[in-house]
């Protein structure tokens, strides 16, 4: 299977683009599906992660891997990094990975039920899709997403805010008809990248309220948080559960961790997250490129987790557990526990995303805002107008309602 967009790939090769700044040329070189094999990755920690995750996507396809997500995928070799780009037009059925509209419109009706309001709910819910039909007309989804690994949240690499600035320069100059994205910023956690996209001229549209564990602060939490922690912990040994790892697991496992992750994820939440396929786990599971533990009882998995580190931080992308089982179990409580203690062990920040928030809070999480950094600056005023919406409504009401209902 081939990556949407590329029927036209003999248009494409290898390009480089030099762009300087203090003094200093950075040339930013792209590879899509046919020349990317002839592509020097980079012999480092990041640049084998890359080559193990993205190689397979660029031969096959994304969607032999996540079954909601249709895009041309790209690669971006600057300096030491190697980082993937996504080129999406329309695709307004996609996971909202690849698709503002999904992002800002479809996932958000979903999540008006959190409000618990039923006539704000319905009015909230008529604007939107009046938005939503504008988005359209305006082609919100003619974007390339810069540093996109198709996760809820895409950990950054130690990538400075000057080489966003060159990478965002030769995107526009490659693309010069799309909005140029970087997704999952946080002001707390990349303060030169948000700076200087800023300063080059990108909004930063909040995306959602996401919460972080200092796991490897060993004053992390307080006593409260702390004694929860401990009783959920201990669930495993009173429910007789065992906590495993991928050593543990075998392909036999694959279908039930797709199970385990679409009854939480997709089920419970939404359908417009990624769809990761069995071909997806598998992958994962021979390449290392998420980290596997589970919990089993009586040789029977239900309860899954896949993490991955980068650049000091720790996220999951990979959760998931068997929603038939009893509340008073404690499965999600588990599980939770044990991805803590991982990233306590493993001496990392835990990027939580967002959801749960009481009980992500009352265990010591902190809020934070996670934003996208937006440039539409090269566009005409049609295309302009609905990031410019969305940057007015969500700064100035978005973030205060996030806050104050603590989402």
């Amino acid at each position: 299977m081939k990556n949407k967009g590329m029927k036209d790939s003999s248009a494409y090769d290898d390009r480089t683009y030099e762009h300087r700044n203090d003094n200093r040329a950075a040339r930013v070189r792209l590879y899509d599906q046919h020349s990317f094999k002839g592509m020097d990755w980079p012999d480092t920690e990041d640049g084998r992660y890359a080559r193990a995750y993205l190689e397979p996507m660029m031969l096959d396809g994304t969607q032999s891997f996540m079954s909601n997500v249709e895009t041309t995928l790209l690669l971006a070799r600057i300096d030491d990094l190697v980082i993937p780009l996504t080129v999406n037009d329309t695709e307004y059925d996609n996971a909202y990975v690849c698709s503002p509209y999904t992002h800002y419109v479809s996932y958000a009706k979903q999540e008006l039920t959190m409000l618990q309001k039923p006539v704000l709910e319905k009015g909230l819910s008529v604007l939107l899709s009046l938005i939503g039909w504008g988005m359209k007309q305006s082609q919100i989804n003619k974007v390339v997403h810069v540093n996109n690994w198709l996760f809820s949240t895409n950990l950054y690499p130690a990538m400075s805010g000057e080489q966003a600035a060159c990478l965002l320069a030769a995107v526009r100059e490659r693309y010069p008809e799309h909005v140029i994205v970087f997704r999952s910023l946080c002001q707390g956690l990349h303060p030169d990248l948000t700076a200087r996209l800023t300063e080059v001229g990108c909004r930063l549209i909040p995306s959602r309220q996401i919460y972080l564990y200092q796991a490897h602060d060993p004053n992390f939490g307080n006593s409260k948080s702390r004694w929860l922690l401990k009783r959920d912990y201990e669930l495993l040994g009173k429910h007789g559960y065992e906590f495993v790892s991928e050593s543990d697991m075998t392909d036999a496992d694959i279908p039930r961790i797709v199970e385990l992750y679409k009854l939480l994820y997709l089920e419970k939440y939404s359908y417009h997250n990624p769809q990761f396929t069995e071909r997806f786990i598998a992958a994962a599971m021979a390449s290392g490129t998420l980290r596997l533990y589970g919990l089993r009882k009586e040789g029977r998995l239900n309860a899954v987790m896949g993490y991955f580190c980068r650049n000091g931080i720790m996220t999951t992308p990979l959760f998931g557990y068997d929603t038939a089982v009893s509340q008073s179990v404690g499965l999600y409580r588990m599980l939770s526990a044990c991805l803590i203690a991982q990233a306590r062990e493993n001496g990392h920040l835990l990027h939580e995303s967002a959801g749960a928030a009481q009980f992500k809070r009352n265990r010591g999480a902190v809020a934070d805002f996670e934003y996208s950094a937006v440039y539409e600056r090269h566009l005409p005023w049609g295309r302009r107008w609905c990031w410019l919406l969305l940057d007015r409504l969500l700064n100035r009401v978005g973030v205060r309602l996030m806050r104050r209902m603590k989402l």
